[in-house]
């Protein structure tokens, strides 16, 4: 019987029949491919410039930035007495904040990332690495640092996306085994931030001892958990085959009668994610491989200069 295109899902590379030829093949597509997603990533970064700065605000720095109105109460010596002579009010010259921010990124390369469906534009892993490596360079144009967490150092150099695609391609050339779903870096430091994008198709408990981990220093995060809309709508009817990343194979003669089962408990695992992520200090967000990339980036950017302002 032919497979029915309303049914019909893939993971990249198509052709890998075994899990252990897949994981290899998939370690060179994934070289292939990333050249193309650095561009994607650097011409997204660039498009999302107008959007929030992550440095400006008032701090210790030696750069003018603005004045305020004095506040009664606050010490006198604030007081900027030139400025003020020229009005009947009283201002306080504020400074740039100017101490350089980190940013650390992660993106799940295991292998349910490869999954994409006709509804999407891409697969989840291709959109994880363009925001990833995007949200990195942005950093660094905003004169911050900024790293892969747990494979890379810091770094302020404006070839950022080229040095962590670098990175990568080594990784997957070196990974005799499939990725994992969760970093397992070591504490960030307080100040420090991180972004962590995946699908996180995790155990609930393991996403929040891997945040509890990270945090428990006082650093703060943001989590973006990509998902195909097809995994969402659960548009399966009829006899259908799905396959895990493991190979597994469950076979429904009548898919359609697990729709309402599974919305359910799709919808409770993010429930828990975010839970486990609002316990942290850290933001939740969801993102559609359907929806523009520069939408969940200008998103973060945001999430980042709130972060970066507390």
């Amino acid at each position: 019987m032919a497979p029915n295109p309303r049914n019909a899902f893939a993971f990249l590379p198509s052709e890998a029949a075994r899990p252990d030829r897949e994981k290899r093949i998939r370690a060179l597509d994934l070289a292939r491919r990333l050249p193309a997603l650095a561009l994607s990533a650097r011409q997204a970064a660039a498009s999302a410039q107008t959007g929030p700065h992550g440095r400006r605000r008032a701090g210790l720095g030696e750069n003018f930035w603005q004045f305020r109105p004095f506040i009664p109460g606050e010490a006198a010596q604030n007081v900027d007495w030139r400025r003020s002579a020229r009005d009947d009010r009283l201002y306080v010259r504020e400074r740039e904040w100017e101490a350089a921010q980190v940013l650390w990124v992660w993106a799940d390369l295991s292998g349910s990332m490869n999954y994409y469906s006709p509804l999407a534009t891409q697969s989840k892993l291709d959109r994880a690495l363009i925001l990833t490596l995007a949200l990195a360079d942005s950093a660094v144009r905003a004169g911050e640092r900024a790293g892969w967490l747990g494979l890379t150092r810091l770094s302020s150099a404006r070839n950022v996306v080229d040095s962590l695609a670098v990175a990568l391609i080594a990784e997957s050339r070196r990974n005799s085994e499939d990725f994992d779903d969760l970093p397992h870096a070591a504490p960030l430091r307080p100040r420090e931030k991180a972004a962590l994008i995946g699908d996180f198709l995790v155990d609930p408990a393991d996403f929040a001892a891997c945040l509890q981990r990270l945090a428990s220093q006082g650093a703060r995060g943001h989590a973006v958990m990509i998902y195909d809309p097809a995994e969402e709508a659960f548009p399966f009817s009829g006899q259908t085959e799905f396959y895990d990343e493991a190979g597994d194979l469950l076979r429904a003669g009548r898919a359609e009668d697990y729709a309402s089962i599974y919305r359910a408990r799709l919808a409770a695992h993010r429930e828990a994610l975010s839970a486990a992520a609002r316990a942290q200090g850290w933001t939740f967000a969801l993102h559609s491989t359907a929806r523009p990339a520069s939408e969940a980036l200008l998103n973060l950017r945001l999430a980042l200069t709130v972060d970066g302002a507390r």
